[in-house]
């Protein structure tokens, strides 16, 4: 794969790869935040979204990845803090690094609030490794919260239910909301 990448590049025009080189070269100015491990400028102490008083602080969402924040915060939906727990390649167990981020999680809570929040949302992908991640941070982080959750699951906008498999169907039944 490097050996592809390396003559990709190679065979570039000088204007695009004087863009990349440019691009590459500004990555030294991010960091990551000391909160939630998402992006930030090198100078700021904290990312936009830990910066943000207007978010609510007692509501902090735990995802993998920064490209699921990502996704999210697009939506609108959500208006609390965001927690990167790094992303999983074991079937469901929590890696040490997964394991040390939820630990300063738990000391970044008892230091803020002394008390326990409003509610942590897992938001991990809704495969069997997702329900067993989401088992394992619940053991975790029982305690700190007054209620855990877990993003629903169900028929996606535009699907059709002739199409969806019966864990989809199942899920979308369980997680339904009166109207």
């Amino acid at each position: 794969m490097a050996h592809r990448l390396a003559f990709h590049l190679l065979n570039l025009d000088k204007q695009t790869f004087k863009n990349i080189e440019t691009s590459l070269s500004g990555l030294k100015n991010i960091n990551r935040c000391p909160k939630c491990f998402f992006i930030k400028d090198a100078e700021d102490k904290l990312c936009r979204i830990c910066s943000n008083n207007k978010r609510n602080k007692k509501q902090i969402m735990i995802v993998e990845k920064e490209t699921s924040l990502i996704s999210i915060e697009k939506s609108g939906a959500f208006n609390g803090t965001y927690f990167i727990l790094g992303e999983s390649n074991t079937r469901g167990k929590l890696q040490t690094k997964q394991k040390l981020r939820l630990n300063h999680l738990k000391k970044l809570i008892k230091k803020e609030f002394g008390e326990k929040i409003e509610e942590i949302i897992i938001a991990v992908n809704p495969t069997t490794e997702g329900d067993f991640l989401t088992q394992k941070i619940s053991g975790e982080l029982k305690g700190i919260t007054k209620k855990i959750t877990r993003l629903g699951r169900g028929i996606p906008t535009g699907g059709e239910i002739e199409f969806a498999d019966q864990e989809t169907l199942s899920n979308a039944f369980q997680n339904r909301k009166q109207k």
